[in-house]
């Protein structure tokens, strides 16, 4: 039995007793110990000599052994991610999984109607991954788009996605998107979501032009989906970020944009204080899959 499942059931997920009304209503997690073994297990895919300097440098930014912690992460899991990039995050789940038989989905775009430059990139992705078992495990290689599936249906016990939801935003099909990460969960499982916090006093831009995204929009797309908000955690959040830069949240760390073009610079362009800001205000929003059609997380 997965432990984290089974203390929380334990406990009777207390922190999901006021879930039902909305962005105001997920209680604060109550936290059940972390066995030793399971969080060694995590420190050790972290401090890998597989990850660079640069990777271990963003860790104090991105938090990424509380962030997996708080989603129930464990190494037997079937765990999917959704368009991981360049693997930054992969570099860490799928060690995790490998120490314990896990298996971990990459949801990536659709090598078949994407540009060079992309399909590039999927293949590269493919080469640093797929083909090395001996770190990473099983990497299942999955596409996100309306002919396919992130993983077989009922299946994932977990659906991560970090920094995404803008980008779906963007191109008009969130919804569509949170209806695919629920169909691929178990029942009980587990969608993680990190996503660029915009001020919830200004108005929701339907395009997330700005990159930031107001958290009850957020919470509003899953629960239409079907999933119950469960707990929300501030790990990554950063409140020296304003949100108001010239080139949204691109402005800031890791991107750095300068100028409005993407791919120019503008060698005029003061980045010192966005460097001081580091990286955006984060929401951390875990949300379950109920176990009965009535919606209710437990029997």
């Amino acid at each position: 039995m997965k432990f984290l499942t089974a203390a929380l059931a334990m406990i009777g997920l207390a922190a999901v007793a006021a879930c039902s009304g909305g962005e105001d209503s997920a209680s604060t997690e109550v936290a059940a110990p972390i066995p030793p073994d399971l969080e060694a297990l995590l420190t050790a895919a972290i401090t890998g000599e597989h990850r660079s300097e640069e990777e271990r440098l963003r860790d104090q930014q991105r938090h990424p052994k509380e962030t997996l912690l708080f989603f129930e992460i464990e190494p037997d899991m079937n765990v999917v991610e959704i368009w991981p990039g360049g693997g930054w995050y992969t570099k860490v789940i799928a060690p995790y999984l490998a120490s314990g038989g896990g298996v971990y989905f990459a949801a990536n775009f659709d090598p078949e109607n994407a540009n060079e430059r992309v399909r590039a990139a999927y293949e590269a992705y493919k080469e640093n991954y797929v083909k090395n078992p001996e770190i990473y495990g099983t990497v299942i290689l999955t596409v996100l788009g309306e002919e396919h599936d992130v993983a077989p249906a009922g299946s994932a016990d977990t659906v991560l996605t970090f920094r995404n939801v803008h980008n779906w935003m963007a191109r008009g099909v969130a919804q569509d998107y949170f209806v695919k990460f629920y169909d691929a969960l178990k029942p009980g499982g587990v969608l993680g979501v990190v996503e660029h916090r915009a001020d919830p006093g200004k108005e929701q831009d339907p395009k997330a032009a700005t990159g930031y995204v107001r958290e009850d929009a957020v919470i509003a797309m899953a629960e239409k989906a079907g999933f119950k908000l469960e707990a929300k955690s501030e790990i990554n959040a950063n409140p020296k970020d304003t949100k108001d830069h010239p080139f949204g949240v691109w402005t800031l760390p890791p991107v750095r944009r300068s100028a409005a073009m993407r791919g120019t610079e503008d060698p005029n362009f003061d980045r010192a204080k966005y460097e001081a800001i580091g990286e955006s205000d984060r929401m951390t929003l875990k949300f379950r899959k109920p176990l009965a059609a009535d919606g209710a997380l437990l029997e």
